[in-house]
């Protein structure tokens, strides 16, 4: 009997929490477990990963946490992706860093994150990067399969454009649920192109990575940086509220229903994060960020 795929799209947490920098967090896993806790206690249920992640590593720090509790797994809602080949200590059979989506690859890739993982399915699995090379004819048939082994339920991409989000969609029986991209008051490209209108005409869930533009919003070195911090401070101070809440706050204001995925392993910051979900920004106050963003009014 054929599996029907569930009509409905992403149904994560508002806020996901980024897991690319754990290994760098310098935690036991008993304090990886006890940062998981918070943040689910937080309502933080959704958790982004990548194979490639910390040179292959963190996926495994996670199920290494994971392990401790495993019931855990039915409260959060797990997000990784596949398709970069980085040659790597941790992958000696890698020789070029390029993209693979040869139907074995995504199998295999997917069998190892579960592994690392310690987990029995991945919620939703992402094509990390558009190649090239893209079959799509084939990927939909390994889609298929890890949807059928009941290995995936839902299905996504990360950096592709609206062509290559419909070529792929155009060959699955699945609904395409998510595509991540780089949003940020810094990061304007995707508000522009086409990438949020397509995702409201297609009821899928634009993830953003980088949402704090990696930290160059607070260093200022640049003049855009500079005019964008300056009106960000300002309705801070304004509403009683911190910088990065302002910025999420405006990421979360726009109708897409963008979903920011947070990188810092401070509970604490995350925290402050999830607070700027009930702070309300007025039109006047998201294109005060745009105009700044932009160096010039509105057309």
């Amino acid at each position: 009997m054929r599996h029907q795929y569930h009509p409905l799209g992403f149904e994560g947490s508002r806020i996901a929490q980024g897991f690319w920098r754990m290994n760098e967090w310098d935690m036991s896993a008993t304090d990886s477990l006890g940062f998981i806790e918070a943040c689910l206690d937080l309502g933080v249920t959704t958790f982004d990963h990548a194979d490639i992640y910390g040179d292959y590593q963190c996926e495994a720090l996670f199920g290494d946490a994971l392990k401790c509790k495993p019931a855990l797994r039915d409260k959060m809602e797990i997000v990784t992706k596949c398709g970069i080949s980085l040659p790597s200590y941790n992958r000696p059979d890698i020789q070029v860093h390029r993209y693979d989506y040869r139907s074995e690859h995504i199998l295999a890739s997917v069998d190892r994150s579960l592994a690392s993982l310690q987990c029995e399915y991945i919620d939703t699995l992402l094509l990390h990067r558009p190649s090239p090379l893209m079959e799509a004819d084939e990927i939909a048939q390994a889609f298929d399969l890890l949807f059928t082994l009941g290995k995936v339920k839902h299905f996504g991409v990360s950096n592709f454009t609206t062509r290559q989000f419909d070529l792929l969609q155009s060959r699955l029986d699945a609904p395409l649920i998510i595509n991540q991209v780089e949003l940020s008051p810094l990061a304007l490209k995707h508000f522009e192109d086409g990438t949020l209108d397509h995702a409201q005409q297609h009821a899928v869930t634009p993830m953003a990575w980088s949402p704090l533009a990696g930290g160059e919003l607070f260093s200022a070195k640049s003049e855009k940086a500079a005019r964008v911090l300056a009106v960000l401070t300002e309705l801070a101070a304004s509403k009683a509220c911190s910088v990065d809440q302002i910025v999420i706050a405006w990421l979360l204001r726009h109708p897409s229903e963008i979903c920011p995925v947070m990188g810092s392993g401070n509970i604490e910051r995350l925290a402050t994060v999830v607070c700027a979900q009930s702070l309300m920004l007025t039109d006047d106050d998201w294109f005060r960020i745009w105009i700044a963003s932009q160096g010039q009014p509105v057309p």
